[in-house]
Formats: C-alpha cells, sequence, structure tokens
C-alpha cells in the first residue's frame, strides 16, 4: 500500500483562539500541523476546550518555525524552538515565546485526533 497527502490539503481543521490545528488522517498514522500565534498559551487557548487544567496529549513534535516553552506539571520546563524535536507527555502547560508564530509538526497521532476537540456533549 502507498498512500500520500499533502499538509496544504489537510482533512480537517480545528480552529482556538489565537491558533489552529490542521489534520492528515492515513493509515496507521494520524499527522497534525499546529501553528500557534504570538500570545497563544495552551492554559487560555484550548484548555477552555478540552476541560482539563493541563494538556492530556502525548506530542512527539518537530518545531519549524518560531520558539515555544513547554511546562510539565511536575515543574520540569524546557524551551524549543525552530529545528527541535520534542516528546512532551500528558500533563504539561505550553506558550508561544517571541513575536513569531510557532509552527509544529507532530507524529503522535493523538494530537491529531484529540487535540483541542470539544468534550462530549458540547
Amino acid at each position: 500500500m502507498l498512500e500520500v497527502k499533502a499538509i496544504d490539503k489537510p482533512d480537517e481543521r480545528r480552529d482556538f483562539p489565537r491558533g489552529h490545528l490542521e489534520a492528515l488522517h492515513l493509515t496507521g498514522l494520524d499527522f497534525a500541523v499546529a501553528t500557534f500565534e504570538p500570545g497563544w498559551r495552551w492554559s487560555e487557548s484550548v484548555a477552555p476546550i478540552a476541560g482539563t487544567k493541563s494538556c492530556q496529549v502525548h506530542h512527539n513534535g518537530f518545531i519549524v518555525h518560531g520558539r515555544m516553552r513547554v511546562r510539565m506539571d511536575d515543574g520540569q520546563e524546557s524551551e524549543v524552538g525552530t529545528g527541535d524535536v520534542f516528546v512532551a507527555s500528558p500533563g504539561h502547560d505550553a506558550w508561544v515565546v517571541g513575536d513569531e508564530p510557532v509552527v509544529a509538526y507532530d507524529f503522535a497521532g493523538q494530537t491529531a485526533t484529540e487535540y483541542a476537540k470539544p468534550r462530549e456533549g458540547e
């Protein structure tokens, strides 16, 4: 089997304050391109949609552009920027650093299927 999709033609798009996510769904791979504008912070922009205090989605990511700070619920903190590959377990907050948008590719799957989706019944 061979399956190819272009990131400029996503299967779905989810908008949230100061950002959006575009998802591609392939057999065996759910892939997401997330764009976060300056001023975006997970706990302010996505938490009201997710209904949790911190992000409960696992991320396997690559930063295409911009800088973002990630703080784990246990206090561990790091900054990721253009060219960085990162893994963030469930239980974190994140925010854009500086005045440039962040564009991130996420290969974990759960981002493409669950991130910024309203809770059941909403």
